[in-house]
């Protein structure tokens, strides 16, 4: 863009770069548009990073800003702005109150005080910039030969152990007051503070590699410390060895992951930075690593690079008047700022000698800043939406969900994910079998703990733990469990018990096994390793693991085979339905939640779908979670509504009518789990009252009626085929999937950091061109050890017949 800034469109407020501005012209037919530039003067004295020439265009994108932010106050700049008349590109310099009509002048001035789309997403889920302390820099700290323990911490002045706070000056650990973080408190770092004028203090369980929380009692503020790492190494604390869990207490059940951090990021090596098309790097905007390392690994897939941004010129030309809320439009941006190479460029030899003379010499980072793109992805998403950290599993399956939704021209690129699988159920005592088909998108591997090969040290290093928790040392260095893959490919294809298993043939529960295979194999094949398990308090843990990925993998043992001769099928026959007439007396089946957990739905999500179906198994409760999951309340806890109380639709307890008679989708999606059809279950319900039994009787009394509904049956298929892992239909066509071999070859790799999903860091490791490159948010470079034992999904795609 040899012009540079951005044109807005004064009938829309849409804005484009130069290369975009002829078509948007020729395509819409308007002709005014404001032409914003921005130029930067100077660098601020004493602002971080390398001087920038005096007077160089700063070029302005709707959302692919460089890493360099010009409106940080780094930088001192000034806009300028112009009117321009196409197709003449004639050119009105601004303010110019005279020549133009008020109009104008008023659309203009407001333009350039609106703010950018990201900009207006909801304040609450962005963090408020905290400002260095003024006490940082010239902190003094007592010779005192004070060393704070990894646990263990408890108030000098009183019985509390929780919000504890300790003193940056003298190393006093003491109880803050309620206001600090909502937390109880007697308030002695406060009386502390008044007592001896120390400034600063650090709540103890909030100590990450990435930083803690720290507050200065003298500018009654939280604040940052730059300084912070030094600060705590006075007291015996080594940051990058302090990890907190997801509720940010310590977890005294893990040893701190020094190892895992340095390992997977791999820290204390030189690694060279990579430029160029596809070593673009993406700015981490506050926990936003799992869409990075997500995004890094789909737009290495061919088929999304063609669909995305080989197509861009036409979904660009065919984008909706509000681009920013068009899926395809985002997609193809980004995919252009990560594959393009006009954001991943090496520095001049100029700005390599100015560093090099200012001894700066630091690599300098391009990258794109893709806001706009995760404004839009995760709107309506409770989590996404938030500042916080996501499971990338979970964020995989969602962007998927995206794409089925929003097809671009005949090709999907999600097909290459999708197989069927093939779920084969016994009941154990009549040995009768029950075959069915789903679709998926994922691998899940579990952790197969008990073949670890190192036993005999990992007792030993839990031994100790304990012992240096017992006596407050710190913890012996960390000794990892090797599993072996073939184990966790193993336990995968081993047969599980089912819960709650009603058998058709004995028309009663008993015992029941359920055996995965796959029907179909894709062509690029994800492989999640199941980590991250519950503890008894409900809390997420990790399992700390290394299992030995193989680079080549041949599941092709693991076909399924269908109906075998000798093999007698289970009745079609629907168990009997049992509402409660108290829904508080209902009990919820954990073990139905943790199934359905295991798949990355919200924990409460679960136990919602599992009280409003009754406890009639995770297959049922699924049915409920695919037609609620895009509700704003999803994730929300489960309340109760008050016996004999209509509820809403969205917590409609069972048989209770709705005020627009719509019948409640939790009764909906059990007949629908029965075989029936959506729209026939829901004019029986109509025609009953909702009242469950009568729907069923009035169903098997109009038979006729069944046949009518196929071509709406068709409709649903089509919609409910788009989430990750929904039960595969039994429409004639069935999914799209691209079957061929189980050989495959691995291409890259998530991995995690951290004691759980919503905690930690993600990096993607990929490999380009014969060598693996690790992205970690906006560094790209080639990686020297790749830890493919540490990650979390991997990727493979299928090797040629």
């Amino acid at each position: 863009d040899s012009e540079g800034g951005l044109y807005v469109c004064m009938n829309t407020f849409l804005g484009f770069g130069r290369e975009h501005i002829e078509r948007h012209y020729r395509k819409t037919g308007q002709c005014v548009y404001l032409h914003l530039k921005r130029h930067v003067i100077e660098k601020v004295p004493g602002a971080s990073g390398g001087a920038l020439p005096k007077r160089r265009n700063a070029k302005l994108f709707l959302d692919l800003e460089t890493n360099g932010d010009l409106n940080s106050d780094d930088f001192e700049y000034e806009d300028e702005a112009k009117l321009v008349i196409f197709p003449d590109h004639y050119e009105i310099s601004l303010p110019n109150i005279e020549e133009l009509p008020a109009l104008v002048t008023i659309a203009c001035d407001a333009l350039l005080s609106a703010k950018s789309p990201y900009r207006k997403q909801d304040p609450d889920s962005w963090e408020e910039e905290l400002q260095a302390s003024k006490h940082a820099k010239t902190l003094v700290q007592l010779d005192n030969g004070v060393r704070i323990p990894p646990s263990g911490w408890k108030c000098s002045k009183c019985d509390l152990r929780e919000n504890l706070w300790l003193n940056l000056t003298d190393g006093s650990v003491l109880c803050g007051k309620w206001f600090f973080d909502g937390s109880g408190g007697n308030g002695h770092a406060m009386e502390h503070y008044k007592e001896t004028g120390y400034p600063l203090a650090v709540k103890l369980g909030t100590i990450t590699p990435d930083g803690a929380d720290v507050y200065s009692f003298d500018e009654e503020e939280p604040v940052l410390d730059p300084h912070i790492a030094k600060h705590l190494a006075h007291f015996g604390i080594d940051m990058l060895q302090m990890q907190v869990t997801e509720n940010g207490l310590r977890d005294n059940d893990i040893k701190p992951r020094v190892s895992e951090w340095e390992v997977i990021q791999e820290a204390g090596v030189k690694l060279k930075p990579m430029y160029g098309p596809g070593y673009t790097g993406m700015k981490n905007l506050g926990n936003s690593c799992y869409l990075n390392a997500v995004m890094q690994a789909i737009f290495s897939i061919p088929e999304f690079q063609r669909a995305y941004v080989g197509n861009l010129p036409r979904i660009f030309d065919y984008s909706p008047l509000d681009p920013t809320q068009d899926f395809n439009t985002q997609m193809a941006k980004l995919g252009h700022g990560l594959l393009s190479g006009q954001y991943s460029k090496p520095p001049m030899k100029s700005e390599l000698i100015e560093q090099v003379m200012k001894e700066e010499h630091k690599p300098q980072h391009n990258g794109i800043s893709p806001r706009m793109f995760k404004a839009f992805i995760s709107k309506g998403h409770t989590e996404f939406s938030s500042n916080r950290q996501q499971d990338a599993q979970e964020f995989f399956l969602h962007l998927i969900n995206l794409v089925e939704r929003n097809p671009v021209g005949s090709e999907n690129p999600s097909d290459v994910f999708r197989f069927l699988v093939e779920e084969r159920t016994q009941c154990c005592q009549s040995r009768k079998v029950r075959y069915t088909q789903r679709v998926d998108y994922i691998m899940q591997l579990p952790v197969a703990m008990e073949a670890a090969t190192n036993k005999d040290e990992l007792i030993a290093y839990e031994l100790k733990r304990r012992e240096a928790e017992a006596a407050r040392r710190p913890p012996p260095e960390l000794v990892r469990a090797k599993i072996p893959f073939s184990a966790c490919l193993q336990a995968f294809s081993e047969p599980n018990n089912v819960e709650d298993f009603w058998s058709s043939a004995l028309q009663a529960k008993s015992a029941g096994v359920k055996t995965s295979r796959f029907a179909s194999f894709p062509e690029y094949l994800v492989v999640q390793i199941k980590k991250f398990t519950f503890g008894l308090d409900w809390i997420p843990k990790k399992l700390d693991v290394s299992v030995d990925m193989p680079d080549f993998l041949d599941i092709s043992h693991l076909r399924a085979r269908g109906l075998q001769p000798g093999e007698e099928e289970l009745p079609d026959i629907a168990p009997p339905i049992i509402i409660p007439d108290d829904p508080k007396a209902l009990d919820i089946d954990e073990s139905s939640v943790m199934q359905l957990a295991e798949m990355g739905f919200p924990l409460e999500a679960c136990r919602k779908a599992v009280y409003y179906t009754g406890n009639l198994g995770a297959e049922v409760a699924f049915n409920w979670i695919i037609v609620h999951m895009e509700e704003p309340d999803f994730a929300e806890p489960l309340v109760i509504p008050p016996f004999g109380e209509v509820a809403s639709s969205g917590a409609a307890a069972f048989g209770a009518v709705g005020l627009d008679n719509q019948p409640p989708e939790e009764i909906v999606a059990i007949i629908i789990s029965m075989g029936f059809q959506r729209n026939l279950a829901i004019q029986a319900l109509k025609a009953t009252n909702n009242n469950l039994e009568r729907a069923l009787e009035w169903i098997f009394s109009h038979p006729e009626l069944e046949e009518e509904s196929e071509p709406a049956l068709d409709m649903m298929n089509m919609e409910n085929n788009v989430n990750a892992n929904i039960l595969a239909e039994t429409g004639s066509e069935g999914p799209r999937i691209k079957d061929g071999s189980g050989r495959y070859e691995l291409f890259g790799f998530i991995s995690h950091m951290g004691t759980s999903t919503m905690s930690g860091h993600y990096v993607c490791h990929l490999k380009k061109e014969g060598r693996w490159v690790i992205y970690n948010d906006l560094r790209v470079c080639a990686s020297e050890r790749p830890p493919k034992d540490l990650g979390y999904i991997y990727f493979y795609h299928r090797i040629p017949s």
